[in-house]
């Protein structure tokens, strides 16, 4: 997750086989550190991926978060996340050879610090 505002970056987990009940653990974990910090978000712009079912816009509407869907076929939309990522894939994963996930983790947090 990447606030636009401030341009932090939040990462609430890794898998290889996401499900929607990890999804759903995942939202509540950023939720959760959310909350720890006192920042609140009032909604979130996500893209139409099948990976995010129904129960992770129900978690957030739950704690009042407005969900609001990218356009379809529009990166430039979501350009802040879409930049990160490519940052990730070319800094990251095509320098380091992950081992597990816990590994995956840690570079991952690093560049959340930064």
């Amino acid at each position: 997750m990447i606030e636009h505002a401030s341009r932090r970056i939040r990462t609430s987990g890794a898998t290889a086989h996401p499900t929607a009940l990890w999804v759903a653990q995942a939202t509540w974990n950023l939720v959760m550190d959310l909350e720890d910090v006192n920042c609140r978000a009032p909604f979130l712009i996500r893209d139409r991926d099948g990976e995010f079912p129904a129960l992770f816009d129900a978690v957030l509407a739950n704690v009042g978060v407005e969900v609001a869907l990218s356009g379809v076929r529009m990166p430039r939309m979501n350009a802040s996340m879409e930049r990160w990522v490519q940052t990730c894939r070319c800094e990251l994963w095509d320098r380091t050879f992950i081992w597990d996930q816990r590994h995956l983790l840690h570079p991952l947090r690093g560049s959340e610090r930064f």
